[in-house]
């Protein structure tokens, strides 16, 4: 954990040290564990928060949770597609009974899927960790299938481009 700055640390040290959020490193990712990619969406989100003075706890903390589900190991190619657009609402439901999260978090974790899912983010903090989510998907995604990150993302704009014609 010496990668992150002991504020940082200080503000989701609950959540990390949960044996319940802890298995989380059991469930893949893009390539890598559910926790990794949850720790690395909340890190990235939080330093540029507080460089942005935005609210960077809420930052912390719902970059942290926005993925706070557990999922069969052997789920289908429609199961997983389908999680795409309702995981948000299982995340905020099991954050809500384990944590004590506020509105902010609340948001930023129903609405991480945005334009995925109808949560549109309510807040600065909720656009941000939705972005960063992205970012961290498509970098996580080119790692898994072996191109480079210049060709994933190369390819997500030459689709996004061919779609609005």
């Amino acid at each position: 954990m010496h990668k992150y700055d002991s504020e940082y640390l200080e503000i989701v040290k609950d959540i990390i040290n949960d044996p319940e959020f802890l298995k989380l490193k059991n469930f893949e990712h893009h390539g890598v564990s559910r926790y990794n990619h949850s720790l690395k969406v909340s890190y990235q989100a939080y330093k540029y928060a507080k460089k942005k003075n935005l609210d960077y706890k809420a930052v912390a903390v719902g970059g942290l949770l926005h993925d706070f589900f557990e999922s069969p190991i052997n789920r289908s190619t429609k199961e997983r597609f389908i999680s795409t657009f309702n995981h948000s609402e299982l995340a905020l439901r099991n954050a809500s009974n384990r944590y004590a999260i506020n509105a902010k978090e609340s948001d930023i974790i129903v609405s991480h899927m945005f334009p995925f899912s109808n949560r549109i983010p309510s807040c600065k903090e909720s656009w941000l960790v939705m972005l960063f989510d992205k970012k961290a998907g498509i970098c996580e995604w080119g790692k898994k299938f072996g191109y480079k990150l210049s060709y994933a993302t190369n390819l997500c704009v030459l689709l996004f481009l061919n779609s609005i014609k």
